[in-house]
């Protein structure tokens, strides 16, 4: 038995994942909302090819204790035995998976249990269970968008301030620029290489602006991505700006209050969000918060703040002396941080300045020291703010982790984690990476697996998210703080990540400059000065198969909410489909030459016929052929579709939808006392 818990009746490995029992949560087999009492009616489908469940049962988690509750029978379509119970939603998060009781020799039974991590044949921990969450959806442009993070000394100069003077040198009719902190070393856009890591590193200056965003909403706009994230916008004494030294304006350096208004306004105008970025873990050095709580033990703002009983020493964010670490046990920082109507949670949400929402720095951090964990606290403190002000404002939070604890969607709508999706992608793609900081590990760059150990990760750190949060977790290749993609990856790996990244459940992410092929090992090395001016600079111009992909995914249901559905994982290729009713995706990629045979049953007949035609999206080097009976492939298949390629490749088909054997599954209002268990 794999580590998967996918080898069983009639099957010889990972390569016939596309015939095993399947739920994962979308419409296709539960109801998408659902309230405390209602009754939540959700579907099992088995294929022929797999075996014949005697009998299917529901076991559900409620206050504690264990249910089972039998499935019915719900008929058959396109060879898959479909099977569905109704489950009462007794808590916020409910939890459930299946067992399967299938005959196996004469007169013998074998047992299976169905999670979101896989099928195994043995009891498995309530941890990867299924989960159906009461709590309010999060806004539906979240989940069908296209997300930028902007790094804003990075992205772009104003004309005004490219072509302006310093400070003290004003020239006949030319604008002032503002001028160059003491903390800073000025850089040339084009020619000063960015430091990875040394002194100057968190110094350098290269004097990108929001005004110089606003100037370039065209060139986010064809790449098809309509949520822009600003990294922080707040005065620092660092080009990061995570030390934050007020959050009560914008940094000057970034063009004052007046140019974050007239940057939302714009990107408004083309319906286009604006998320910013918030740091509730801990202040700069420089905060004035902090500056009083050191001047003055007795004041309101030291309780903001871990001081020891002299006062001489403080708690940092990884012992950094320059970002002191926020105490939420303190009244006081609640109200003057989330509460009060000029906090910073709240404020910038509102007019003039109307950002969308908010992702939280570092948010797996915030609130926990040693004994204490206020976390979940702070996450309920600040998303009700949030809400009260804007319903529709998006919340996302930080978590290196393995994320999935804190996020049961009551608060956060979604991580921004590697853990499920960036890191094993980078070990499938690593080309000669042993120079890049794998996200902190002692490793010398990711280690190189096979398909199946990314699909393996994959499952069991996105198993433990509610179907609606998965759909919300940012998918990014890389960011602002990790190496690029174009550096880690084999040659085109970066197009193929990107090919996964645009199709798999959540939000994908791209970081300034990932279109241009931009590299660097590390996190700040990454933050490289866009070049606009310079096509030297330019490793690979990737706008169109960004453009094409987000495109894709925006007229394409299936990818912003179909089911998903593993085909095919073994070494050098990957193979899955997104379903729904009306109409699904299939999606194949190949580090390598490889061939991958979809069975008969893996798809309908209609969705093998279609994969005749052309890809929707697709590289070089790829073909596909379909094989009647009594033809035989080189690798022995003699029926179904073989996908080949002769390299690196990817390919997405728009196929007919999966049939269902009755009505989508719904939740009905049940009144009255849950049921005893059978």
């Amino acid at each position: 038995m794999t580590g998967l818990g996918m080898t069983g009746l009639g099957m010889t490995g990972l390569g016939t994942l596309g015939l095993l029992p399947h739920h994962d949560g979308s419409g296709l087999h539960a109801p998408q909302q659902v309230s405390l009492g209602d009754t939540a009616r959700l579907r099992i489908r088995v294929p022929a090819g797999w075996g014949r469940a005697a009998r299917v049962w529901l076991r559900s988690i409620q206050d504690g204790e264990p249910r089972y509750e039998p499935c019915t029978d719900g008929g058959e379509a396109d060879g898959w035995a479909w099977w569905e119970a109704p489950m009462t939603v007794t808590n916020p998060v409910a939890r459930y998976r299946f067992l399967l009781e299938v005959p196996a020799a004469p007169g013998d039974l074998s047992y299976w249990s169905l999670n979101a991590q896989g099928l195994f044949s043995r009891d498995v921990s309530d941890y990867a269970d299924f989960r159906l969450s009461t709590f309010p959806a999060a806004p539906r442009w979240l989940r069908t968008g296209t997300m930028y993070q902007i790094f804003p000394d990075r992205f772009a100069r104003s004309a005004a301030s490219a072509g302006g003077v310093p400070a003290g040198h004003p020239g006949p009719d030319l604008p002032v620029r503002a001028p160059v902190p003491d903390w800073a070393v000025e850089c040339s856009w084009d020619t000063t290489p960015v430091e990875g890591s040394g002194p100057q590193t968190p110094y350098q200056f290269y004097g990108g602006d929001l005004a110089g965003i606003t100037e370039k909403l065209d060139h986010i706009q064809r790449l098809g991505a309509d949520v822009i994230y600003l990294t922080p916008f707040f005065p620092a004494r660092s080009n990061h700006r995570y030390d934050a030294a007020t959050f009560a304006s914008v940094d000057p350096l970034l063009g004052g209050d007046q140019a974050l208004v007239e940057l939302v306004q714009a990107a408004h105008a083309r319906g286009l969000k604006v998320m910013g970025d918030l740091t509730a873990n801990h202040s700069g050095d420089a905060h004035e918060w902090f500056r009083r709580a050191l001047a003055e033990p007795a004041s309101p703002e030291a309780g903001y703040y871990y001081f020891n009983d002299d006062h001489t020493e403080y708690e940092a964010w990884y012992g950094v002396a320059s970002l002191p670490k926020l105490n939420w046990a303190s009244e006081g920082l609640k109200e003057r941080f989330v509460l009060a109507d000029d906090s910073p949670v709240a404020r910038w949400l509102k007019p003039p300045f109307n950002l969308d929402g908010w992702r939280i720095d570092v948010g797996n951090m915030t609130g926990r020291l040693g004994a204490t964990d206020l976390n979940q606290d702070v996450a309920r403190l600040i998303a009700g703010r949030v809400r009260e002000i804007n319903p529709e404002a998006a919340l996302l939070a930080e978590a290196t982790n393995d994320a999935a604890p804190d996020f049961s969607g009551e608060h956060w709508h979604g991580a921004m984690t590697y853990s499920n999706f960036t890191r094993p992608l980078w070990s499938w793609l690593t080309g000669d990476a042993r120079h890049v900081n794998f996200f902190g590990t002692p490793l010398p760059g990711p280690n190189r697996t096979g398909a199946e150990d990314f699909l393996a990760t994959h499952l069991d750190l996105a198993a433990a998210f509610s179907w609606d949060v998965r759909q919300q977790n940012m998918n990014a290749l890389n960011s602002h703080d990790t190496a690029r993609a174009a550096t880690v990856m084999i040659d085109g790996g970066q197009r193929l990540g990107a090919v996964l990244m645009f199709t798999l459940p959540g939000v994908p992410v791209v970081f300034a400059g990932d279109e241009f092929g931009l590299k660097g090992h590390n996190g700040e090395a990454s933050r490289t000065p866009m070049p606009w001016n310079d096509p030297g600079r330019v490793l690979a111009d990737l706008r169109d198969d960004y453009a094409a992909l987000a495109a894709l995914r925006r007229d394409q249901p299936a990818l912003t909410g179909g089911g998903i559905r593993w085909l095919y994982a073994e070494g050098d290729a990957l193979a899955f489909v997104r379903e729904t009713a009306g109409s699904s995706i299939l999606v194949v990629v190949t580090r390598a030459a490889a061939d991958v045979h979809l069975a008969p049953g893996t798809l309908t007949g209609a969705q093998h016929l279609a994969l005749a035609g052309d890809p929707a999206f697709g590289t070089a080097q790829l073909s596909t052929a379909h094989l009647a009976a009594g033809q035989t492939s080189s690798d022995g298949a003699s029926t179904g579709t073989l996908v080949s390629t002769r390299g690196p490749a990817a390919g997405v088909w728009v196929l007919p939808g999966t049939p269902l054997s009755r009505a989508t599954p719904q939740s009905t209002a049940r009144s009255g006392a849950p049921g005893s268990a059978p």
